[in-house]
């Protein structure tokens, strides 16, 4: 396989990983499940990736920085915050609605933080904390640094993340 193939095949065991911890976590989800729904062997998934964890956090990070872009996009030559906020939302619910899998993995990441560090392993947690600290740069400066603003749009979507994943639209919230 050529270096482009590879490159291709490793995005794909990433979507696969995201769609395949999203539903099952990091304990309930088998390398052999992502392997399967790329159409690859499970040798030829540890020649991408060194380990299950290394899925994993790749899964994570690129879930989280297409919240973060879907953001950044969304922001892109609004003229003020109230415009930006809007957009923002819009983008946010769209992603939630098409691709809830990248919401499902945030979560994922979210609760394997605190049993990854219950261990002794602190790479889990300095992923999730990263990102998390990349999306509230991104909004936080699309809002106009507005620190009230910012606390108020993630507050909103939190709670929206939570209806939309025990099965609540998000305007259950309202």
């Amino acid at each position: 396989m050529d270096r482009t193939s590879a490159q291709k095949r490793r995005e794909s065991v990433i979507r696969a990983a995201i769609a395949e911890f999203a539903r099952t976590g990091y304990h309930g989800t088998s390398t052999a499940a992502i392997a399967k729904r790329v159409g690859v062997t499970q040798p030829y998934l540890f020649r991408l990736f060194p380990d299950k964890k290394a899925i994993f956090v790749a899964a994570l990070m690129r879930s989280m920085d297409d919240t973060r872009l879907a953001f950044e996009r969304a922001a892109d030559g609004m003229k003020d915050g109230e415009q930006a906020l809007r957009a923002m939302t819009g983008a946010y619910a769209h992603l939630m609605s098409t691709r809830p899998e990248t919401l499902l993995m945030q979560m994922q990441g979210y609760a394997a933080v605190a049993a990854a560090e219950a261990q002794g392993d602190d790479l889990i947690g300095e992923v999730v904390r990263a990102g998390w600290m990349r999306i509230w740069e991104t909004v936080h400066l699309s809002l106009g640094a507005d620190a009230d603003e910012t606390a108020s749009f993630f507050a909103c979507g939190m709670l929206g993340n939570t209806l939309t994943a025990i099965g609540l639209p998000a305007s259950a919230g309202r």
